[in-house]
């Protein structure tokens, strides 16, 4: 019977009831015809999603619910959130919201 399985280094290590561990490659387990492609359209809607995330995020500051730094702990500021959003192609100041 299998006790534990956990990842290690792109392993899986399976360890059984009797203390006994195999590794199994990830890489073997994932195969890139396993992994479904991205289609243009699906792109083209992260983009949007990110999009309206935001608007949203600009929505709530100007109506003065959220301030610049609104997330628990303040671990993240605006600046961050805009990368994070222009790294998925989006645009904060200037944001399209139309999936193609």
């Amino acid at each position: 019977m299998i006790k534990s399985i956990t990842a290690e280094g792109g392993y899986l290590k399976i360890t059984d009831d009797f203390g006994q561990s195999h590794y199994v490659s990830l890489a073997n387990a994932l195969k890139a015809a396993d992994i479904p492609s991205l289609t243009y359209a699906q792109v083209q809607a992260i983009t949007a999603l990110a999009n309206l995330t935001a608007v949203l995020i600009r929505t709530l500051i100007d109506r003065q619910v959220l301030d610049e730094s609104f997330l628990e702990n303040d671990d993240y500021d605006l600046d961050a959130i805009i990368t994070s959003i222009e790294q998925m192609g989006g645009a904060y100041h200037e944001p399209d919201i139309s999936v193609g």
